[in-house]
């Protein structure tokens, strides 16, 4: 039940990463601290729609 998701930063709003959840295991949408090449910095990238 692996899904692919896309990973959008809430600063700039760009797709930025790419990754893989499991819809059993994780209900909710996944928040990350992830680093942003256009910011420069760390920010918060949410899981798209």
């Amino acid at each position: 039940m692996q899904e692919i998701i896309t990973l959008v930063c809430t600063q700039c709003k760009r797709k930025n990463y790419t990754s893989t959840r499991n819809k059993k295991n994780t209900k909710e949408r996944l928040e990350l601290s992830k680093y942003c090449r256009w910011d420069k910095k760390h920010t918060k990238h949410k899981e798209e729609k």
